[in-house]
C-alpha cells in the first residue's frame, strides 16, 4: 500500500493542480494505466481547486493498494448546505470575481462523480467537508 498526503492551500491559485501533479507521478510510479491516472487527476484537480475556492484549503490523502486508487479530500470550510443540488451539473456557489478567474462553472462535483467508481460526500454546514473516491484498476 502506498499512500501520500497533500496540503491544499486555500486562494492558492497559482499552487491549485500541485497535488494532483504529485498523486499522477505516485501513480506512474507504481504502474497505473495512463486511462486509470488520467481519472483519478480530473477527480483530484477537481476536488483540489474547490478546496482552494471555496473552503480555505485542506488536505488530500491519497492511497493506492494495486487494486484500488482512493482519494480522500477533507476541509475545514464552510460546508456543503446540499451535496444532492451540488452534484448537479451548473450548480455553483463561486462568486463573480471566482467566475472572472475561470473557475466556478459548476462541473466540479459533476466530474469528480463521473470519473470514480464511488463518491461519497460528508458536509456539515460551518464545519467543513470530507470527499472519498475510489477508482478500480
Amino acid at each position: 500500500m502506498v499512500t501520500e498526503r497533500y496540503i491544499v492551500k486555500g486562494d492558492d491559485f497559482q499552487a491549485a493542480g500541485s497535488a494532483s501533479s504529485a498523486m499522477k507521478q505516485m501513480l506512474r510510479g507504481a504502474g497505473v494505466p495512463m486511462e486509470v491516472i488520467r481519472r483519478a487527476a480530473i477527480c483530484m484537480y477537481e476536488g483540489e481547486i474547490n478546496m482552494v475556492i471555496h473552503a480555505r484549503g485542506g488536505e488530500a490523502e491519497v492511497s493506492f493498494d494495486g487494486q484500488e486508487i482512493t482519494m480522500k479530500l477533507s476541509d475545514n470550510g464552510s460546508g456543503i448546505e446540499n451535496p444532492q443540488l451540488a452534484l448537479k451539473e451548473g450548480w455553483s456557489t463561486a462568486t463573480d470575481e471566482i467566475r472572472g478567474l475561470g473557475f466556478g462553472a459548476g462541473m466540479g462535483l459533476p466530474n469528480m462523480k463521473r470519473n470514480s467508481d464511488d463518491l461519497t460526500i460528508e458536509s456539515v454546514p460551518g464545519k467543513g467537508t470530507t470527499i472519498v473516491m475510489k477508482i478500480k484498476v
